[in-house]
């Protein structure tokens, strides 16, 4: 089993920035890869961005320039640096881990890009 604990959601304004982490806690040794997905009112879930194990990035079109995935090994934590933050990019912010036998998500936390 593994646990993910998401932090750094908030209100930004637009254009600014936010940083999102996530924690993996359990049989972390099991983790292929992390990720970011988000979830805006009324939509369905979609990726934002993932690093596997070798450090291989991939982004969705939408945040490419913007964004910043990272992960931190020997603290088990991937990191999502977000600048020039559109209203577009509402939405709750979910944390994700693939393993062999299944994916493991977050609680969640809220991203709000408002003046």
């Amino acid at each position: 089993q593994v646990q993910l604990v998401e932090s750094g959601g908030g209100l930004v304004q637009p254009g600014g920035s936010l940083g999102l982490s996530c924690a993996a806690t359990g049989t972390i040794f099991s983790i292929n890869a992390m990720g970011w997905y988000r979830q805006a009112p009324g939509k369905e879930r979609e990726l934002v961005a993932t690093v596997s194990n070798s450090g291989s990035t991939n982004y969705a079109d939408f945040v490419k320039g913007r964004f910043t995935i990272s992960r931190d090994y020997a603290k088990n934590t991937v990191y999502l640096q977000m600048s020039r933050l559109e209203p577009e990019d509402t939405a709750v912010y979910f944390c994700n881990a693939e393993t062999f036998s299944r994916i493991y998500w977050g609680q969640g936390t809220q991203v709000t890009v408002s003046s």
